[in-house]
């Protein structure tokens, strides 16, 4: 058993920042404490002052396996998320094959065992006509049902009322919506490409998914939600407007309930805005689209007043050659888990928040509101993934890039903050220029 002291650090975790060492036995945190002593045969980290958070768990990611592996794998994209202080990922069912029944998601567990870098999940999808097999979920083997209320890939796309209807009265664990509505999509679709054709420019993007189509979609799943009392999360929340729809308030309350309707956002959305499509065209077009200057503002505030409860990456990688393409063919979705933590911290660095707010929107609320077990704080006996984070600059190359697509559309942004090191399962995995030792990820499990 491995034992790693970590000295002088500046814990972020549960809604406070405070000094401490704190002590790794095997795979948990055995100690936090100030004082601790070094003991024969432990391996000594000086933080030196700097933040120790836990890692992040980053509930929305497209890793691409199996199926599209030209863009990504599992071992490619943890390794990318690892770097970026992502120590847990939970993985979207849009694959090819997608996820559909108990078989499809056992395989993807399988594909991950000894490659994964971090700790994962894999969600089970739903389509028209799988509801059987929705209702046969076992709660403990997946973080959640990912339902398509909007344009989606392959057989994936729910529009059929009867059977959206039964999903959110029968699916016995948290649904997670994609929301936005197909008919207002193509209308505007359509519009544009008799105006320009194939080739409509990139900036008019948030014109065809529009807000619109965010909010009549995200309606209709609260609607549902509230009809049938389910645990609903709506991700990637891009628009002001939808805001307006959701609880403010912690996740957890005091009384130690749970709100059972939840919103995301995602770091894009904090970090560009509509003027940045003539910089960056394709390489931020994604479903839902970046929006506003107006739109950003307002959920880095949603943030910070708890009316977004969870930020995650919705991490989609596509090759350069297919972010080239014309419009109509370009892909939609963005490479971020690498850079995603510090890209967060940059928004503490501005004043929008603080560290225990990224840790309560990235660590925490993910881990509560999945069920995961023992993951997402730094208590003793839980799991000891860790980012030890330091304030130096540092500027995003290509040439740094982990993910298999190659790219960032962070190359040439300036980070204040960048990530050290990161433990999973309380093995160091990255030392802040390179990644350490083989895959120590582990099947997430849901306490339920």
């Amino acid at each position: 058993m491995s034992h790693t002291l970590i000295v002088n650090a500046r814990l972020v975790n549960e809604g406070r920042e405070f000094e401490a060492d704190l002590r790794i036995e095997g795979e948990r945190i055995a100690a936090i404490g100030s004082s601790l002593s070094a003991r024969p045969g432990d391996t000594v980290v000086d933080a030196a002052g700097r933040r120790l958070l836990p890692g992040m768990i980053d509930d929305q990611v497209h890793f691409r396996e199996p199926g599209l592996e030209h863009k990504a794998d599992i071992a490619s994209e943890s390794a990318a998320a690892v770097a970026g202080g992502l120590t847990s990922f939970m993985d979207m069912p849009n694959t090819s094959p997608p996820t559909l029944d108990a078989t499809a998601l056992e395989d993807k567990y399988a594909r991950a065992a000894g490659r994964a870098r971090a700790n994962y999940g894999f969600y089970f999808g739903a389509s028209n006509d799988n509801l059987e097999a929705v209702r046969g979920i076992d709660p403990r083997a997946t973080p959640g049902l990912k339902v398509f209320m909007g344009a989606s890939t392959g057989n994936m796309l729910v529009d059929a009322p009867d059977t959206l209807d039964a999903i959110f009265r029968d699916a016995p664990v948290p649904i997670i919506t994609h929301c936005e509505d197909t008919p207002t999509i193509d209308a505007a679709l359509a519009e544009y490409r008799a105006k320009y054709g194939d080739d409509i420019p990139a900036r008019f993007h948030p014109d065809i998914r529009s807000r619109e189509a965010c909010l009549k979609s995200t309606r209709l799943a609260l609607e549902l939600a509230r009809r049938h009392g389910t645990r609903l999360h709506v991700l990637h929340i891009s628009t002001a407007d939808e805001l307006a729809l959701f609880e403010r308030g912690p996740l957890v309350r005091a009384d130690g309930s749970r709100k059972r309707i939840t919103a995301e956002t995602c770091i894009h959305f904090l970090r560009f805005e509509r003027a940045d499509y003539e910089r960056l065209g394709h390489q931020i077009k994604c479903n839902p689209a970046i929006k506003d200057a107006s739109d950003r503002a307002a959920l880095l505030q949603a943030l910070a007043e708890d009316v977004v409860d969870v930020l995650a990456t919705d991490h989609a990688p596509h090759t350069w050659e297919e972010k080239q393409a014309p419009y109509v063919r370009a892909p939609s979705g963005l490479p971020l888990v690498q850079f995603a933590l510090v890209a967060a911290l940059e928004c503490v660095h501005e004043g929008h928040f603080d560290a225990a707010r990224v840790v309560q929107k990235f660590a925490h609320a993910p881990a509560q509101l999945f069920d995961v077990k023992e993951r997402g704080f730094l208590r003793e006996g839980y799991y000891a993934d860790l980012v030890l984070v330091e304030d130096t600059p540092f500027t995003v190359r290509r040439e740094d890039v982990l993910s298999r697509c190659g790219w960032s559309p962070f190359e040439g942004s300036t980070f204040r903050s960048r990530i050290a090191s990161t433990w999973v399962n309380g093995t160091l995995a990255w030392d802040g220029s390179a990644l350490v030792g083989a895959p120590r990820g582990r099947r997430l499990e849901f306490d339920r």
